[in-house]
């Protein structure tokens, strides 16, 4: 049987050996939580399940998709001979939501985050010859300690809310590392002054060693570098001979090797890419490279029907990307889903914007509780994610109520610029800002004359826009844009009971388009619009507001589509 999702799952920090550990596992339902009690941790298990399809979906084999507060797996794996005397790392993609692993029995470690990626370095329980390992997971999507973004808190899925995601869903791996070790680079582009600046962390005894980078660029070797360790990493800046920017429809990627040295050479080597672009948002547009780039981006949930929240191949997740980009998108809003690096990976090569954004909805966060596991997963996604040119902007919350803790907005919009400073922050998309770089909100009026009016004053130098005029805080001069609009509801072919979209549904495919064309010419002929945000790009079972069906296939032709999406924006020199 070939292995589910076989491609290197950490496309920006390779490495050449590892082993994948997809595939058939043995699976149980844990609806007690008693599996420690009842000695799952060294027990066989007695159903099976195809990781890494969580166990709601189809593709995983077992189909079950009422609430699991627990879910137990287990498989067996023998290390290649070659990896005697290095160090093991257990790579898990995500496990939604709280998850412990045990080898041989041992506890490994655990992890708490349905979204973020996380390793645990099992050397010490491993040994010769097979090996069992075990994981459990728990999970409680209607739990308000836990972000758990559009999955159903209820028995069923309704309206926006969708069927849930247990346990493993991305990649389980392994990998040997030397003793001493690269752990994730940070790469920063500076285009302006043609040069990258790394920051090369290192795991284990670093002293007197040193790292090196080399970048290149269509296979010649544009920039050189080398830095002793300090502390626990190295940072240099790389300048390169050739500069090249990263933009939609000039994806231009560098190869980078980083490489550990010490007195008797070379002790570790990872390889990565990078992309040179810079960003700017002092309004009234956000810059690319200097110039006014309009954002024409889609609303990607990231479900799929048959794998739910894990695409069913990697295809997909770049098909994905491409039927965005027939209809005009130059980029998406990743929405209330963190989603998986080779995702990323496409978007960067592919020159794809994306915003990404954490998987807010369920949480309390005015419980402190619930603020300390969101902020804790937060800043493992900002470090996972950080050196993808891909991503030109964070927002953490999506559609905050008027009544929250305004600190709690203004605590994690300055928490990310923390980390990244590079990029712009929202620090929640649509209805309450308290302190953003982007102003945003949301409007689904049907109408093209009313939607349009009501951004007109904005266009003549009055206000924008608010969801929440009386609980924002005030415009200061932000780019601005409408970051949901549209999801006209549209199929024909459906009238179920089930079905759900906005509005009333157009009385067939011309009137469609004319309510798409309108909204769409409102945003794109707007002097003071930066950008606008499309709901949806496919069809998410009872959510028929989509661009394609849930299978993807495109409701209306590509090239109409692009015709009314792609033309130039008032903001950047369009009439």
């Amino acid at each position: 049987m070939s292995i589910p999702r076989p491609e290197y799952p950490r496309p920006q920090m390779v490495r050449d050996a590892w082993l994948n550990l997809n595939g058939a596992w043995e699976f149980a339902i844990d609806q007690g939580r008693s599996g420690r009690d009842r000695g799952l941790v060294t027990a066989p298990l007695g159903g099976e399940i195809l990781v890494p399809f969580c166990p709601e979906s189809r593709l995983s084999g077992v189909g079950h998709t009422d609430f699991m507060a627990a879910v137990w797996y287990r498989r067996a794996f023998t290390l290649p001979e070659a990896w005697r005397g290095m160090r093991l790392l257990l790579h898990f993609g995500a496990v939604d939501y709280e998850a412990e692993a045990w080898v041989n029995g041992v506890s490994a470690g655990t992890h708490r985050g349905g979204f973020s990626s996380f390793t645990f370095d099992i050397t010490d329980l491993v040994q010769p010859g097979e090996n069992i390992l075990t994981v459990c997971a728990e999970d409680d999507t209607r739990s308000p300690l836990q972000p758990g973004g559009k999955q159903s808190p209820w028995y069923a899925s309704r309206g926006c809310h969708y069927t849930r995601t247990t346990g493993i869903w991305q990649t389980v791996w392994l990998e040997p590392v030397p003793q001493t070790y690269l752990a994730r680079p940070k790469i920063t582009p500076d285009l302006e002054n043609g040069c990258v600046y790394l920051e090369a962390p290192v795991v284990g005894d670093a002293a007197g060693l040193t790292v090196a980078a080399t970048a290149t660029l269509d296979g010649d070797s544009v920039g050189q570098g080398a830095a002793r360790v300090s502390a626990h990493g190295a940072r240099l800046r790389l300048p390169l001979a050739r500069v090249a920017a990263w933009a939609p429809g000039s994806p231009t990627l560098y190869d980078l090797t980083l490489t550990l040295t010490g007195p008797d050479g070379e002790i570790d080597r990872v390889g990565s890419y990078f992309g040179l672009r810079s960003l700017d948002w002092r309004g009234p547009a956000i810059l690319l490279n200097g110039a006014p780039v309009f954002q024409r981006l889609i609303l990607d949930q990231g479900f799929y029907p048959d794998g739910i929240f894990t695409a069913p191949s990697d295809a997909e997740l770049r098909a994905d990307i491409e039927r965005s980009q027939a209809m005009g998108f130059n980029g998406a809003r990743l929405h209330q889903k963190v989603f998986e690096e080779r995702f990323l990976y496409w978007a960067d090569t592919l020159g794809y914007l994306v915003w990404g954004e954490m998987a807010s909805w369920g949480l309390d966060v005015a419980n402190p509780a619930a603020l300390e596991r969101f902020q804790t997963e937060w800043l493992e996604i900002l470090a996972r994610d950080y050196s993808h040119p891909a991503i030109v902007g964070w927002c953490p919350f999506n559609e905050t109520v008027a009544w929250q803790d305004r600190e709690v907005l203004r605590q994690t919009y300055r928490l990310t610029k923390a980390i990244d400073a590079t990029r712009p922050v929202i620090d929640a998309s649509g209805y309450v800002h308290v302190e953003t770089d982007v102003y945003d909100s949301h409007d689904y009026d049907q109408n093209p004359d009313t939607f349009a009016a009501r951004h007109a004053p904005f266009a003549d130098g009055g206000e924008p826009f608010r969801n929440h005029p009386k609980a924002d805080a005030p415009y200061r001069g932000q780019p601005y844009f409408v970051s949901e609009y549209g999801g006209i509801w549209w199929n024909p072919g459906q009238r179920d009971a089930q079905a759900w979209g906005y509005g009333n549904r157009p009385a067939g495919a011309d009137e469609f388009l004319a309510r798409y064309r309108g909204l769409t010419d409102a945003l794109l002929d707007h002097p003071r619009m930066c950008g606008f945000c499309y709901t949806q790009l496919t069809d998410v079972e009872q959510e028929v507001n989509g661009l394609y069906t849930d299978d993807r296939q495109p409701k209306f032709d590509p090239a109409v589509m692009r015709a009314i999406t792609a033309r130039t924006a008032k903001i950047e020199g369009g009439e």
